[in-house]
């Protein structure tokens, strides 16, 4: 089987090729940006922003299931962006998409919490409403248009507040910060389920596995869209303070400094950010028979996997 992996420079992409997954069923292609890769060795190159490059690199790979782990996340920077993170996140999906289904390959693609106006009181299933409140979450929506439109055979994995060791997010800048002060000031009224790359790693692997190892009828009531999160929420300052004491108990840093929760207009951005972003995973873990635990069990496990690589 040949497996082309899209944004494997990207926190989750690393974690694919970390994990060893991927290649444990196939053959992988990681295709970056400019065709290297951080962890060192050569793919090939894949950009999504690039218009009319990614069926010439589809044709030359000719995969059987594709990872789509590229993406364009910068959040405030679409607010000024937004056609760029259109056609990374919507247009470029389409085009991958179109030549899946002309292909006989599966898509597996990534979407985000931000679809949702963010205003709900209880977790969101797959099929409500979608209201994105900015640039980024139109983008990521019109890539789930455009993949559903396609008709070729997908999996939408909406996931959210992703962390790993590696990469930009929340978790590496809350140990940078924690090394360099003794106070830090943290929203409070924004809720979500912190999520780790390797839980979104595994899931995604379980339900390839399901699926490859279903018949035609099969894989096409299993196809779609789902969500992938930890289970469990907590506030971002919640999930800060998580940070401190458990990075402190494990020697990441010197010593666990004081959060303090604020609200979030006392910490303004560019782009309005959801304030309840916890999606309802039941789904998942019904249809692929997979355990998705509480987000705590991921944050222990990156948190050890980055004690480890210290000493």
């Amino acid at each position: 089987m040949k497996i082309l992996l899209l944004g494997a420079n990207g926190q989750l992409g690393r974690t694919f090729l970390s994990h060893g997954g991927l290649a444990a069923r196939g053959d992988v292609a990681a295709a970056t940006r400019d065709g290297n890769l951080m962890e060192g060795g050569q793919g090939v190159v894949g950009d999504l922003s690039a218009a009319g490059t990614l069926v010439e690199l589809l044709d030359r790979e000719q995969p059987d299931v594709i990872v789509n782990a590229a993406a364009y996340t910068a959040v405030d920077r679409a607010e000024q962006e937004e056609a760029a993170a259109k056609r990374i996140n919507g247009e470029a999906v389409g085009e991958i998409a179109r030549w899946a289904r002309s292909h006989g390959a599966l898509l597996v693609h990534y979407s985000t919490d931000y679809v949702f106006a963010g205003d709900a009181g209880q977790p969101y299933v797959e099929d409500a409403r979608v209201a994105p409140a900015g640039a980024y979450g139109r983008s990521k929506l019109a890539g789930e248009e455009e993949l559903a439109s396609s008709g070729a055979s997908h999996f939408n994995f909406r996931t959210a507040w992703v962390y790993s060791p590696v990469g930009h997010n929340f978790l590496r800048t809350m140990l940078r910060l924690g090394a360099e002060r003794d106070e830090l000031r943290v929203v409070s009224d924004q809720v979500g389920s912190p999520t780790d790359t390797g839980l979104i790693v595994e899931g995604t692997l379980a339900a390839i596995d399901r699926w490859l190892a279903a018949d035609d009828e099969s894989r096409k009531s299993m196809e779609g869209t789902y969500h992938l999160t930890a289970s469990g929420q907590t506030s971002w300052h919640g999930f800060a303070a998580a940070i401190m004491d458990r990075a402190a108990q494990r020697g990441l840093l010197a010593k666990a400094p004081t959060v303090h929760a604020i609200a979030s207009h006392e910490f303004p951005t560019p782009a309005k950010r959801p304030a309840y972003s916890v999606l309802d995973n039941t789904r998942f873990v019904r249809t692929f028979g997979f355990s998705l635990p509480d987000w705590q069990v991921g944050l222990d496990r990156t948190l050890d996997e980055l004690a480890l690589s210290k000493d």
